[in-house]
């Protein structure tokens, strides 16, 4: 009997991973991973009731759990990136990092340790072997689809998961969860960054770096309101701007269009106009799953967003990066996001967005 060790995060998708793979005869173990800690009265992450879930669940289930911190780890791997990338004007993705830093990494690491044949999350995304590479695939529910933010994947990583949700929708799920009675069945799905939770994004990062305020200025040169500091923006944004309803201005929405870090000025400009369009991107370091295509160039779809549909692209790789060029202009492409390709259901892999091509 295979032993299989599963992330339970408190939520019905990893609960419900676990009890399909004890279902399917595995030896399943669930691992609650702690990868945030702050003292303060908000409970940020909810750590604690999510472990009350996962005990619920667990004992439901009829397995085994334990509980490994990762909160070091996390820090260093990911959080002290996201907030250089902050300071850097760029909008980094904390949920790819964390997938290949921690819950790819460490947890991958203890489940060998304790001689678990593999390893299982609650993701939506599938897992196709073929010729002895490992390819990572779209998940049947399109609507949850995940693949995006696991785009960082490498094969060693690949070949040890089990992604139990690979063929199932949400609402399946949230009826297996139902019958099973599990207390979790209809508990709400985390969104956003699990550090900030449910807080305000702006006032929780000017924990870590403090405001500088600066001029919001149209793209012409004229001063049109003030800003709390570079970083906190977003390119594309149109709400908190404080600049609404000027008697200047056309009566359009205002949207930030530019970010000039060094001088502490914020963009900004009233309609999506052209400003907020590019006609390509140039990645960092990319990551080929499960290896570089034997052609420079190819066409191809990309995301640079979750949950964007796929866009055609023209790509070319250049050493270790690539180049992108869009078959259509695209709107508010972002530094320190991810551009991820895919060929049909195939995630080719994914990197950082270094630069935007206007």
């Amino acid at each position: 009997m295979s032993t299989v060790v599963v992330g339970i995060s408190g939520g019905v998708d990893s609960a419900v991973s676990a009890y399909l793979l004890k279902k399917q005869g595995y030896n399943v173990i669930g691992l609650f991973m702690v990868n945030w800690e702050e003292d303060d009265e908000d409970g940020v992450c909810t750590s604690k009731l999510d472990y009350e879930d996962v005990k619920r669940v667990c004992n439901k289930i009829g397995i085994p759990y334990y509980t490994v911190n990762y909160s070091k780890e996390y820090y260093d791997k990911v959080f002290a990136y996201f907030l250089e990338q902050y300071k850097k004007g760029n909008t980094p993705n904390p949920d790819v990092l964390c997938n290949r830093e921690v819950k790819f990494g460490p947890f991958l690491d203890f489940a060998k340790k304790i001689g678990a044949d593999y390893i299982a999350t609650g993701h939506y995304a599938k897992k196709q072997e073929k010729d002895g590479n490992y390819y990572l695939l779209k998940a049947f529910d399109k609507n949850k689809d995940q693949s995006y933010f696991l785009n960082q994947l490498s094969q060693e990583q690949l070949k040890s998961v089990l992604f139990p949700l690979a063929d199932i929708d949400k609402p399946t799920v949230r009826k297996i969860a139902e019958e099973l009675d599990l207390s979790n069945a209809h508990k709400k799905d985390s969104t956003g960054i699990c550090f900030i939770g449910e807080r305000n994004f702006r006032k929780f990062l000017k924990n870590f770096i403090p405001a500088k305020p600066g001029e919001i200025k149209t793209l012409d040169g004229k001063t049109v309101g003030k800003h709390e500091g570079v970083m906190y923006y977003t390119l594309g944004q149109r709400r908190g701007l404080g600049i609404g309803g000027k008697s200047d201005g056309n009566g359009a929405r205002w949207f930030v269009v530019k970010k000039d870090v060094q001088n502490n000025i914020l963009y900004v400009s009233q309609g999506e106009g052209k400003e907020l369009f590019s006609k390509g991107l140039v990645s960092g370091k990319f990551n080929f799953i499960p290896q570089r295509p034997k052609d420079d160039e190819f066409d191809c779809f990309a995301k640079f967003r979750y949950r964007q549909p796929d866009q055609k692209v023209h790509v070319k790789i250049l050493d270790d990066h690539i180049e992108v060029t869009f078959n259509q202009p695209q709107r508010a492409v972002t530094p320190g996001q991810y551009v991820v390709l895919y060929d049909g259901e195939v995630c080719l892999g994914g990197g950082e967005i270094e630069k935007v091509i206007y």
